[in-house]
């Protein structure tokens, strides 16, 4: 009899418990905007915060309230922002795609290593190595142990030939990766980008031709030649204003180095 009360009571305080708690729920309830559940339904629900806010969540609360754009999410792209722009009752605007693009032409067989390192397979490990730049001698490349593929949630980012590359038919533009690589090799780049600077190194040209055979040396014939204007120099290295490029190809053609990619 006494495991019997013993159940019955603990019974019975666990049906006025669950009772007070579902009254506390909605006495206490926050009430939440029905646009705002509405657009949190309409994203792609990645959570990778390439919205500039902290999750869907965050993203669409702000829409609700009219402080973000409602073509934003880039995983969701056009059609989740015809979604979210009938919700607010707004014309849908296309948002610009964006993708990401390592800056750094310094596979195996291109560049050299200072040594053999066996350590974690983690950039930000490796980089606490031979003065930041790991077992590269080049202190600016892709040290190309995957910190960015883990951090990508979308499986757009692999290493090959020992660095990093993006598969842009799965890139959404979030640039988890760029937070995670220690180097700063990862941009985002427009989709209508196609002739890029795939070099970050900013030495003498005489200096990176001891430790990589595609870094840019600051030779300056894409400055002579683009027919736009289009491309400057930081230092030694070649900048392209993307604002500026008429996307004609003849740069990457040109460069003695083979360090502007053309990814068209």
């Amino acid at each position: 009899m006494t495991v019997i009360w013993a159940i019955l009571i603990l019974g019975a305080l666990g049906l006025l418990f669950g009772i007070l708690l579902a009254i506390a729920g909605k006495v206490f309830a926050v009430e939440v905007d029905p646009k705002e559940e509405a657009v949190l339904a309409a994203c792609a629900g990645a959570n990778c915060g390439a919205c500039g806010y902290p999750g869907c969540a965050g993203y669409a609360a702000a829409v609700a309230k009219g402080e973000a754009p409602t073509n934003a999410c880039v995983p969701g792209g056009d059609e989740a922002a015809k979604k979210i722009a009938e919700i607010m009752g707004v014309s849908a605007g296309a948002g610009e795609k964006y993708y990401a693009f390592v800056r750094c032409s310094g596979t195996c067989g291109h560049t050299k290593q200072k040594f053999d390192y066996e350590g974690l397979d983690s950039c930000i490990a490796a980089a606490r190595l031979g003065g930041g730049s790991g077992a590269n001698v080049c202190s600016f490349g892709c040290m190309g142990y995957g910190d960015c593929v883990a951090a990508c949630p979308f499986d757009a980012m692999h290493i090959v030939d020992g660095i990093a590359q993006v598969d842009r038919s799965k890139c959404v533009g979030c640039m988890k990766c760029a937070e995670a690589c220690p180097k700063n090799l990862i941009e985002k780049v427009p989709a209508t980008s196609t002739d890029i600077v795939a070099c970050r190194s900013t030495d003498k040209g005489p200096v990176v031709m001891k430790y990589c055979d595609k870094g840019c040396i600051g030779c300056q014939k894409c400055v002579r030649e683009c027919p736009a204007d289009a491309i400057s120099m930081d230092g030694f290295l070649a900048v392209i204003d993307q604002t500026k490029c008429v996307n004609c190809g003849h740069c990457s053609d040109i460069c003695p180095r083979h360090c502007i990619v053309d990814i068209r």
